[in-house]
């Protein structure tokens, strides 16, 4: 074993060149670091080269007392050793249960490690998102807005376009990409690799490392649990006897229907209720909180319901429903709002109030693995279980659900299992996108958000009418919301509400992850006519009325 490791620190409350000398000195100052560095400020992050008798809580202390605050990211060996010993005598070095993104992530990095893997699946290879989650969803979603562009091109306050006689081919093209994108990015992918083997069956932990498939015992040397999640239903009266969609099922039905209830104002309740409003579906939503998109700025959720509600969608708030019946082939929900009673009546009812870990069936409790209230698979910061020899990954460990979140999981458990490198699972700046029309992107704290954590804020918002690409597109439906720190201007939080606002939220994401301010997005250069160039001008909205600057201006 190495008595000297590398550890990467990620410090907060770094303002200028002067605060990285004073946490370099800190660090150095500890007795058996040998080395410290920091980058620069706006990095955020200081490199170690210690003893391995010095732990993370001495460098941590030494950071704090010099006035800031620490996390370790990552630690690892400075001399290059096998990530996987060669007298392993396991079955394979390393098996994933579940055969989605965090399962193939985990392969992957594995394989790259030297490692012998085995993938377990009992389904469809490729997990939630390639097959009926994101791919599907969004590929119908840009079908309704090329259908809803087509018949009334001229973007303003109009009712969607009458159902398509081919809807059935679009649900066929839709399923066409699906199965080539699972076979080009998983079965194809995992081939490339000689050390991967995929076993068709269901796994069964039975205590210890042991996994039983299709009858036979294996003993992997570690094991990563990755059986992704599932649709999840309030316990509402008759709902289950009435039976309902999930928005699985929902993106490939036979026909369309006339009308649809849909349960549920998050993100995928409001990106199904626009996109079925827009292929001429009569739509209405029922959300039980005072909002929809609650995890949002109140700034964005009231902007995009009127934009939804331009597109005639019904959305309903404080919503309490009493009870689900079939009637006559339709549904029949019974609601209280704001303690008013409706029937309100739909040929389809689309259950979508969010996911849960799917973690029964797969023997967690022989194996000592403890599950949270949400059947949550509990894990440490190095995503390991209560058993040493089983780690977990992607939507089984909960919130947050999101593809990339599940991949990132996947290889950080496969290479902290095989080499107990000790790296920390770390959702420092996630960005996270709702597909809507304006799409909704946000990265870090909302401003109700920063308040809780006792930071003193200031914010900025800038309507899309003063940003010229949302003009020469014709579309000014939006707004973009900045958070920062009233003392450092450092940002904190970004939320842009715009036609793409996916592809503006990562400028925004690099700047809250290496602690940049509003004055360098401000300071920055942004191509003109293009929609980043918002973050510029809402940068500058903290300083500047920017209604009376000219183009490019600053």
């Amino acid at each position: 074993m190495n008595d000297r490791d590398h550890r990467l620190l990620r410090v907060e409350g770094m303002t200028c060149e002067g605060c990285a000398r004073h946490v370099t000195e800190a660090l150095k100052s500890v007795p058996g670091v040998e080395q410290a560095q920091v980058g620069s400020w706006r990095s955020g992050q200081a490199t170690v080269v210690a003893t391995t008798a010095v732990t993370d809580q001495t460098l941590l202390a030494a950071i704090q007392k010099a006035g800031y605050h620490g996390v370790i990211i990552e630690r690892r060996e400075l001399e290059p050793a096998r990530a996987v010993p060669a007298s392993r005598k396991g079955d394979y070095d390393l098996l994933t249960i579940g055969g989605g993104s965090a399962a193939f992530a985990a392969a992957i990095k594995a394989a790259e490690l030297g490692a012998r893997v085995a993938i377990v699946e009992k389904g469809t290879i490729g997990g939630t998102c390639v097959n009926i989650g994101c791919v599907p969803s969004k590929t119908l979603i840009k079908a309704a807005e090329l259908c809803y562009h087509s018949a009334y091109p001229q973007f303003e306050g109009l009712t969607a376009c009458p159902p398509p006689s081919d809807w059935q081919r679009v649900v066929q093209q839709k399923d066409e990409l699906v199965a080539a994108l699972r076979q080009g990015k998983y079965i194809d992918v995992a081939a490339v690799y000689p050390t991967i083997t995929i076993l068709k069956g269901e796994a069964t932990l039975v205590g210890g490392r042991q996994v039983r498939i299709n009858g036979t015992v294996y003993e992997p040397e570690k094991i990563v649990v990755a059986t992704g999640s599932l649709p999840w239903a309030p316990p509402i009266p008759g709902l289950q006897e009435a039976g309902f969609l999930t928005s699985e099922q929902a993106l490939s039905l036979d026909a369309l229907p006339a009308s649809m209830i849909i349960i549920g104002g998050g993100s995928i309740g409001l990106e199904f209720a626009q996109l079925f409003t827009r292929f001429g579906v009569q739509v209405m939503v029922l959300e039980s909180g005072p909002h929809v998109a609650r995890a949002e700025e109140p700034e964005i959720g009231q902007a995009l319901v009127r934009y939804l509600e331009e597109e005639k969608i019904r959305i309903c708030t404080n919503v309490t429903i009493t009870r689900v019946e079939r009637q006559d082939g339709g549904y029949l929900v019974h609601t209280h709002t704001d303690g008013q009673p409706e029937v309100c009546r739909a040929e389809h009812l689309l259950v979508a109030t969010g996911r849960r870990p799917n973690s029964t069936g797969v023997g967690l409790a022989d194996a000592e693995v403890a599950v949270g209230a949400k059947g949550e698979i509990q894990v440490d910061e190095h995503l390991q279980t209560a058993n040493p020899d089983i780690y977990a990954a992607g939507d089984c460990i909960g919130d947050p659900m999101y593809v990339y979140v599940a991949a990132y999981t996947g290889g950080l458990a496969a290479e902290n299992a095989l080499t107990g490198v000790g790296k920390v699972f770390d959702l420092t700046a996630l960005p996270h996108v709702t597909f809507t029309a304006p799409q909704i992107a946000s990265v870090g704290l909302t401003e109700q958000q920063a308040k809780t954590h006792g930071l003193r804020i200031k914010t900025a918002v800038l309507p899309l009418q003063h940003v010229p690409r949302a003009l020469a597109s014709r579309n000014t439906k939006g707004l973009i919301k900045l958070v920062a720190e009233e003392e450092t201007g450092r940002l904190l939080g970004a939320h842009v509400l715009a036609a793409e606002a996916g592809e503006v939220i990562q400028e925004a994401t690099l700047a809250i992850r290496f602690g940049l301010t509003v004055q360098d997005l401000a300071d920055t250069f942004h191509p003109y006519l293009t929609m980043v160039e918002g973050l510029k001008l809402a940068a500058l909205t903290f300083k500047k009325n920017v209604s009376k600057l000219s183009c490019c201006a600053g």
